[in-house]
């Protein structure tokens, strides 16, 4: 099977606050927006070069998003230490903390934080798996 692309899409009612939360505080890039369309306003973040991003969207009525458990998570691989320590810099400054994860496995090599709609991300020292 050939897949050309892979976005992961979901609403929030604060929909500045998270772009700003991925771009600005992991380092991820703006790589796609939208306004209007049928009352939907969205913007894409991705990492540079590889097929796979984020969406997220924000309805003119609202677009409440409220937060599954806290053992959903969104996990990125990163084996550059440095990067995880520069990332967590930029969140901290930005007024998120780190949080404790339900699974104690993230915390052996992870930190873990809450976006702003309290949906759970890991900045993971490892390679993660390769298929």
């Amino acid at each position: 099977m050939q897949i050309a692309q892979v976005r992961i899409a979901r609403p929030t009612n604060q929909l500045d606050e998270v772009v700003r939360f991925y771009c600005e505080g992991l380092g991820l890039r703006k790589i796609g927006s939208f306004e209007g369309h049928a009352g939907y306003d969205g913007v894409m973040i991705g990492l540079p070069g590889f097929d796979y991003h984020l969406e997220f969207t924000q309805h003119v009525n609202g677009s409440p998003c409220p937060a599954p458990t806290k053992d959903n998570l969104l996990v990125f691989y990163l084996p550059n230490l440095e990067a995880i320590k520069e990332m967590t810099n930029r969140l901290n400054a930005m007024g998120y903390k780190s949080v404790l994860p339900e699974n104690p496995y993230w915390s052996e090599l992870g930190i873990t934080f809450e976006d702003p709609d309290g949906w759970r991300m890991v900045l993971m020292n490892s390679n993660g798996i390769h298929g």
